[in-house]
């Protein structure tokens, strides 16, 4: 702990440092961040700011719940017939691995510049590591189990929750957890690219000001929300895979 605070106070020295002796108009020091800081938290700088943090905040929410909605659908409908997760996981993947901020702008010209184009630019990001996890977890499921299961009596549905679910829950949590950071960074990314409210929205406006300090201080209030809104995550998983295990 100490070394990591020893690091991270050498890593403000510098900074002040190299920034005192550039332009203030382009370059701000952490002396002037943290004054700006505190007047973003007080909302001096930006009244309003309570309502666009509210905004992002349920944008995510509503980008994350289509994401695994649909996520979990898809790879549903694709993984549990074998043969077609087969074919369509190295399209997904290909898909996954094209930079998804070229999508946006055809998001933005199809829902416009409010909340709807940051969903689905949120969704676009977060859909594809749940749905990936889904099919990833039904071709780790052992056919010999779905063997022994059926020549027990079980049917469709029991082997379903009580085989598949709990083989492939572990590599599910880790997707939700993945398609949930991507979700954030998503509607965040949308927001600074074109919107006309939330936080991004404010970041951008103060860069676009030449408002340094305030952009500074927003940009570190985006990463508190993130860490925050991981933290909450990373909770949940934990207990997500304490339940797994107790349940196995």
């Amino acid at each position: 702990m100490l070394v990591r605070l020893a690091v991270l106070m050498g890593l403000l020295a510098l900074w002040e440092l190299w920034a005192a002796r550039r332009d203030p108009l382009l370059y701000v020091p952490p002396s002037r961040v943290l004054p700006a800081l505190g007047r973003v938290i007080r909302l001096e700088a930006y009244p309003a700011l309570l309502g666009h943090l509210g905004l992002t905040v349920l944008e995510v929410l509503a980008a994350y719940a289509l994401a695994v909605g649909l996520g979990l659908a898809l790879g549903f409908a694709l993984g549990l017939p074998r043969h077609v997760g087969e074919i369509y996981e190295p399209l997904l993947a290909a898909l996954y691995a094209i930079p998804n901020v070229v999508w946006y702008p055809s998001l933005m010209l199809f829902f416009g510049l409010g909340p709807a184009s940051k969903i689905a630019f949120g969704v676009l990001l977060g859909f594809f590591p749940v749905v990936l996890a889904v099919l990833a977890g039904i071709r780790s499921v052992d056919p010999h189990l779905l063997t022994v299961a059926r020549g027990l009596g079980a049917g469709t549905s029991t082997c379903f929750l009580k085989v598949v679910l709990p083989a492939i829950a572990a590599t599910l949590v880790a997707g939700f957890r993945t398609g949930l950071a991507l979700t954030v960074v998503g509607v965040l990314v949308g927001e600074i690219l074109g919107a006309r409210a939330g936080l991004g929205y404010l970041i951008n406006y103060a860069y676009g000001r030449f408002r340094t300090a305030d952009y500074a201080a927003l940009a570190l209030l985006a990463l508190l929300l993130v860490v925050v809104i991981d933290g909450a995550a990373a909770w949940v998983e934990s207990r997500a895979r304490r339940w797994i295990e107790g349940a196995a």
